[in-house]
């Protein structure tokens, strides 16, 4: 059996410190799928085309890495997609926090789905989409808080 696990975030944009841990969780599993989530409660900032684009040339010598969309319940998608994994980075304490409950809930709906955290490295403790994003959107140069094909992110 395939051990494949699903990264999954908005990744609105890509940054950095999702690579380091795409990279980290190679060796673990067989099969990882980037999976671009759809919140129906956010308004995107990159297109959803644009950010598959980017991450599937991101990856393409990674023939271990697929990237994917979804809507609905990470848990669903993971039924469909036979993962029986989660990835999830995490950053501080804060975030452990945040992400050992969604662990929790996810693990009462299928209990065949474990949670994997690995930790980034401390240099990237501090870069967030989000704040990335702000800093895009005001003109600020945000090259190093991405990775290096995402060129196209770091100008307006």
């Amino acid at each position: 059996m395939s051990r494949i696990a699903v990264f999954p975030g908005s990744f609105d944009p890509f940054t950095v410190g999702h690579e380091a841990i795409v990279r980290k969780a190679i060796p673990l599993f067989d099969k990882i799928i980037v999976a671009i989530g759809q919140n129906s409660t956010k308004t995107s900032y990159f297109t959803l085309e644009s950010r598959i684009a980017q991450l599937e040339g991101l990856f393409k010598s990674e023939s271990s890495v697929s990237i994917s969309s979804f809507e609905g319940l990470t848990i669903d998608f993971c039924a469909k997609a036979k993962a029986k994994h989660i990835i999830r980075g995490l950053r501080s304490a804060r975030d452990f926090e945040y992400e050992s409950s969604i662990a929790h809930m996810n693990h009462d709906l299928d209990s065949e789905i474990e949670t994997v955290f690995l930790l980034c490295d401390a240099s990237m403790s501090a870069i967030n989409s989000s704040i990335v994003r702000e800093i895009h959107k005001n003109g600020g140069d945000v090259a190093k808080f991405l990775p290096s094909n995402l060129k196209l992110l770091q100008t307006k």
